[in-house]
């Protein structure tokens, strides 16, 4: 933890000293809002009419692109199949690549999940200007590739793909991932060992009566938020037959 510290400390708002699961989202904040996407492809890529082709052509580019890649590198890219899980699949190849102290991906998953894209329709009514497109942001299915690799700093990751624009990805350090450089000098990090020798109950319980403050046997006890105010005098019994009873009524002014 130390490490990653050193790494990312410039962008953590608070730390923690352990941790279980981390995922970094990452996405082009300049592609992110409709009219940044057709700002891009007006005049950086010069394609007048943003349509529907356009979006797809660039997923048909890059999941060729993903494909050439995995046969020039000679990787296995498999469709995820249901009921089993990813990362005890890929397993054989991530002990192969830590047995040949290699780093770089190792395996590649293709799968079907929801994902952020745009929907593009034409306007109602004309327009001024005959190449106006309505485009929204929208949540639908499509190919993701999962890139699973071994980091020289990182150790064991994933990183996901979507392969729909605006390309969001996802960068996950699997559970109980450890630093690679900080190996066995992570525990630097471990817990004082009288704490790691009392049973998770004792620790509750330490924990709530250090978070408590003790108070005298002789102290009064402390007013709480329901509790009526001392000089309050508290109304025993009703009203008898012959006396009057107020009513408290809702007034226009």
């Amino acid at each position: 933890m130390e490490l990653f510290t050193q790494l990312f400390g410039d962008l953590l708002a608070f730390v923690y000293h352990c941790f279980d699961r981390i995922v970094i989202y990452g996405y082009l904040s300049g592609l992110s809002r409709p009219e940044q996407v057709v700002h891009f492809f007006r005049q950086v890529v010069g394609v007048p009419v943003v349509g529907k082709e356009i979006l797809s052509q660039r997923t048909a580019d890059y999941q060729n692109w993903v494909e050439a890649f995995a046969r020039n590198h000679r990787l296995p890219i498999e469709w995820a199949e249901k009921g089993v899980r990813k990362e005890d699949h890929v397993l054989p190849w991530q002990r192969r690549m830590a047995r040949d102290d290699a780093y770089g991906v190792y395996f590649i998953f293709k799968s079907m999940e929801q994902g952020p894209s745009f929907r593009i329709s034409v306007p109602k009514y004309a327009t001024k200007d005959p190449n106006y497109r309505i485009l929204a942001r929208q949540r639908s299915r499509f190919t993701h590739y999962y890139f699973y690799l071994r980091d020289e700093t990182l150790g064991p990751m994933v990183i996901r793909v979507a392969s729909f624009f605006p390309f969001q990805t996802d960068h996950l350090l699997p559970q109980r991932a450890q630093l690679h450089r900080a190996g066995a000098e992570a525990r630097a990090d471990r817990l004082p060992q009288d704490r790691q020798r009392l049973p998770r109950r004792r620790r509750r319980r330490r924990a709530a009566s250090r978070r408590r403050q003790t108070q005298p046997a002789n102290h009064p006890p402390t007013a709480r938020l329901l509790d009526p105010d001392p000089g309050t005098e508290v109304l025993r019994q009703g009203a008898q037959a012959a006396q009057s009873l107020a009513l408290l009524r809702d007034r226009p002014d």
